[in-house]
């Protein structure tokens, strides 16, 4: 048999490797991936492709590997299903479950001579034994905790229609804040809203950044998902206010404290090193805090154990390095030995900077009590679901993760999207994400540790990109983000686990769905109870807005998103202004033909306005928005969706967004601080009224 050509073999490799080699793109072009990006990619994939052999052996290995009848290190199967598995014939089984007892018996084979186990209905994680073979058994749910079971319902009754805000967390203020928006703000915001009947507060990431690198700011380019932004900690939750203001004080940091704190845009390298500063002071004073909270941080460090520890190294020998003569800032630079976790040098630097790892170690304490007691405020104040988290795609390639969990993650490409109709021009994020191969042979450990991480103390989660479980758009480092391929994931499995554990946390689940939708996700979602999202700006059918009645009910409906215009502000065209000045036009768009198109569209929304009966006469001017936001809120309150949320910045009316994707210093991306103290944001007059009119849309449940 003759040889197949380089480049087909190569594509056969892809393909069986996850990586798709066609594509159809937004306008339903189809697209074929080049070979150069595929090899690019199968390399970070672990598998050989620079001549024909390589392709041929790394094939040859693959094939070979899946052919082998085994058992997966975890085995993952829905209750009261079969449990069909691929090795053969009728078996001695052994099942310890979680909660100690045991099962035993011979399996059944099905008509391909399969073994197989009986249907199991115990939720959890427990022991297989199949003859030689063992793996741990997930037994999952058919969907995720839902709205209807947080509110004591059943999925017989009427679903609920709930509503909640959507929050910047680095956006609230408070008195005391030193410039950036923190955990006791967000308190306060969820007990003034729940006062006024919110049922849920979805806020931005809280992942771990870069203490070292107080210049890497953005959320959703964190450097571990396993931990928590330390920027937000309100020291005086733990050190008590009277500590923290002396320290402040004797620091001569109180008029530099009020400076950043008067500030519309965060200054974030100012207020992070104040706010270290302080810290650093707190912890020298470590010896005096009481027992009880020395026996709470010793709790939360063996609960979090190694990950923690390795978090808390990275940090120190980031700073490290990055204070050198000439700065290493991405741990890929480093000297040979401190790329590796687990070498001598990084034992003995760890050891020798015992107390340096101590600090970092009892931020983390800070700031997971303080998330924590956010979100008991919220629950205390009445909410049914409280903080919703946010969970970003992926995490920087320099950072903790990447650096502690290599062989986890995909190193030398990332993660980003192809051009839409958003972005023409494409995305590439600066993120790495999970090796799909790492995750199932390390029984998607990694990936249930992050799950759990996100869900510690929060009643609900959001999965920023939730495409991404199906399949993420890699690009190799140093390409452009049109560049890229499609790399497959274990979609069924990831939903399955994601639904067990929102069962054992008691969270429901928002997947971000936007972009280029493959057409069977979104059932697949829906099946899985994983709730869409819906904005206003896309619900369109013809061209026009679609009345509230026709909104689909599997999702959270929205008047905007963090990536969007504000209402305010598309009314008024800001978003327009913004992408002229920056010049984000492809090929064959332009402002005016922007312009053009905003004005058509401004006549279709207040048409939508006024065939829902929420308006009567002539649009406002675009420099007067404020009745289109009223309207806006209103039009999107009546929709089906169980769950609204509105960002706060369109119940204040603002005409700014929080960012501007494409962009990262050219706009003031993740900076921009709401006018109102968290604690009374809620009970503002035009907040007020806006929220009666959402109540009276949505009524409590009963």
């Amino acid at each position: 048999m003759n040889a197949a050509p380089p480049e087909e073999a190569l594509q056969r490799l892809a393909e069986a490797a996850g990586l798709s080699t066609r594509w159809i793109d937004y306008l339903g072009v189809h697209r074929e991936v080049s070979a150069a990006t595929l090899q690019a990619l199968l390399a970070a994939l672990g598998h050989a492709c620079a001549s024909p052999q390589q392709i041929a052996d790394s094939l040859a290995a693959l094939e070979a590997e899946r052919a082998r009848p085994q058992l997966p290190a975890l085995l993952v199967a829905r209750a009261g299903a079969v449990i069909v598995t691929e090795l053969r014939g009728a078996l001695r089984y052994r099942l310890a479950y979680e909660d100690g007892s045991v099962e035993e018996g011979l399996s059944t084979v099905d008509e391909n001579g399969r073994a197989c186990l009986p249907a199991q209905h115990r939720l959890g994680y427990h022991a297989l034994t199949m003859g030689e073979h063992g793996a741990r058994l997930a037994v999952t749910p058919s969907r995720c905790y839902s709205l209807s079971d947080a509110l004591g319902g059943d999925e017989s009754s009427a679903p609920p229609r709930i509503w909640g805000l959507a929050a910047q967390l680095y956006a609230l203020r408070r008195a005391g804040d030193g410039g950036i928006g923190d955990f006791t703000a967000l308190a306060a915001l969820a007990q003034d809203s729940a006062r006024q009947g919110a049922q849920a507060l979805a806020v931005s990431p809280v992942h771990a950044l870069f203490a070292a690198d107080v210049d890497r700011f953005s959320p959703y380019s964190p450097s571990s998902r396993l931990f928590v932004n330390l920027l937000h900690i309100d020291p005086a939750d733990v050190f008590g206010a009277e500590r923290v203001a002396r320290v402040t004080a004797e620091l001569g940091l109180e008029a530099e404290r009020d400076a950043l704190e008067r500030l519309e845009l965060i200054d974030w390298p100012a207020a992070a090193r104040q706010k270290l500063r302080v810290l650093r002071a707190l912890h020298a004073g470590w010896a005096e805090l009481p027992r009880s909270e020395q026996a709470d941080f010793a709790a939360f460090t063996a609960e979090r154990g190694a990950a923690l520890r390795d978090h808390a190294c990275f940090e120190a020998l980031h700073a490290h390095f990055l204070a050198q003569p000439a700065p290493l800032w991405n741990w890929r630079e480093w000297p040979a030995p401190f790329r590796d976790p687990r070498s001598a040098e990084v034992t003995a630097f760890a050891a020798a900077q015992a107390d340096e790892l101590h600090f970092h170690m009892m931020l983390q304490w800070l700031a997971d009590r303080g998330l924590r007691g956010a979100q008991a405020a919220a629950r205390a104040a009445g909410m049914a679901i409280g903080l919703i988290g946010d969970l970003a795609v992926g995490t920087d390639g320099g950072g903790s993760h990447a650096w502690s969990r290599q062989q986890d993650l995909l190193i030398g490409a990332g993660v980003g999207a192809p051009p839409d109709a958003l972005n023409a021009l494409g995305q590439g994020w600066g993120l790495t994400a999970f090796s799909p191969r790492a995750l199932e042979a390390g029984g998607y450990a990694p990936f249930l540790e992050m799950l759990r991480a996100q869900l510690r103390h929060a009643g609900g989660l959001r999965i920023d990109h939730v495409l991404g479980l199906g399949r993420l758009w890699l690009v190799p480092d140093g390409r452009h983000a049109t560049e890229g391929a499609y790399l497959r994931y274990p979609l069924e499995t990831l939903f399955a686990l994601i639904a067990l554990e929102s069962w054992r946390h008691r969270a429901i689940i928002i997947g971000e769905d936007m972009g280029t939708v493959p057409a069977d996700f979104r059932p697949r979602m829906a099946a899985a109870g994983v709730l869409g999202m819906r904005v206003l700006w896309f619900e369109r059918d013809w061209g026009l807005f679609v009345e509230p009645a026709r909104w689909p009910r599997e999702v959270v409906a929205l008047s905007s998103t963090h990536d969007l215009p504000t209402l305010a502000g598309w009314w008024a065209g800001r978003d327009i202004d913004w992408r002229a000045r920056l010049g984000l036009y492809a090929e064959g768009q332009s402002e005016a033909g922007d312009r053009a198109t905003r004005a058509e569209d401004r006549i279709k929304l207040w048409a939508a306005f006024a065939h829902a009966g929420l308006v009567s006469g002539p649009p406002p001017a675009p420099e007067a928005p404020q009745a289109v936001v009223d309207a806006a809120l209103a039009f999107v309150a009546r929709t089906p969706a169980p769950l609204l949320l509105i960002p706060a910045e369109d119940l204040l009316g603002l005409a700014e967004q929080p960012n501007v994707p494409g962009t990262i210093d050219e706009h003031p991306n993740w900076r921009r601080r709401l006018p109102l103290e968290a604690s009374a944001l809620a009970s503002e007059p035009a907040v007020r009224a806006r929220l009666l009119a959402l109540a009276a849309e949505r009524p409590l449940p009963r």
